[in-house]
């Protein structure tokens, strides 16, 4: 993985530009996941909010980033024949970092009011697949564990094509070996399913792909674990 250093973006301001163009941004993803328990909509954040996150996702140094992994805490191992991708945790360290991350405590605050899912937090990464990197079948529900609910991707890759690859497949929840949907990673596409239900994967990218990955959870916090740990 190389470590060149990335041309500088546009300075970003916090609250400068606004998140969203439509007056109920959420309307069509709540009725899906009532519907279906699944979503995928088209220009989520507005064009400029959305732009300011590509250009996030791709000054990111490879340097700064870390190889992914299977599991969680103790079970975390990395494993190339099943991802291939690179991660960095989003902290609101940064003003773009900070309003996406206030951008999705609304969205957090509208599925509990609509679905009741008492959803307590979310997490998330940037995530960069290059040339050849994938993400095998699995499902975003670890195994004794249940605080992740709904899962998250935002996809940020400028124009997109026909035999760029890359795409995010969703299998059916009864029959994990139908598809329900093959989805392009293009840019400002939000992906919304539930956690424990949606088998899914990743597939070769032939040029380099960003997303933001993330996922609402609950609080399994007891008197001998502290909930949410990462």
């Amino acid at each position: 993985m190389s470590t060149e250093v990335l041309p500088a973006k546009r300075l970003y301001v916090e609250n400068s530009i606004p998140a969203f163009s439509r007056e109920e941004p959420f309307s069509n993803l709540l009725m899906d996941l009532q519907t279906k328990g699944w979503s995928v909509q088209d220009d989520f954040f507005s064009t400029d909010f959305t732009q300011a996150l590509v250009d996030e996702a791709e000054s990111i140094q490879n340097a700064f980033m870390l190889q992914a992994g299977i599991g969680r805490k103790q079970d975390h191992q990395i494993v190339l024949d099943a991802r291939r991708d690179y991660i960095q945790w989003i902290d609101p360290d940064k003003p773009i970092r900070t309003d996406f991350l206030k951008m999705m405590a609304e969205l957090r605050v509208a599925l509990n009011r609509r679905l009741f899912l008492g959803l307590f937090d979310y997490e998330a990464h940037f995530a960069r697949y290059e040339e050849g990197a994938f993400y095998e079948k699995h499902i975003d529900a670890f195994k004794g564990e249940s605080n992740r609910i709904l899962s998250t991707v935002l996809y940020l890759n400028e124009d997109w094509q026909d035999g760029d690859g890359g795409e995010l497949v969703i299998y059916d929840e009864h029959d994990p070996s139908v598809e329900v949907g093959r989805f392009f990673p293009k840019k400002g596409r939000l992906a919304v399913f539930l956690s424990e239900c949606f088998y899914h994967e990743v597939v070769v990218a032939k040029r380099t792909r960003h997303s933001i990955a993330g996922w609402f959870r609950v609080n399994n916090t007891t008197g001998a674990t502290l909930d949410p740990d990462q």
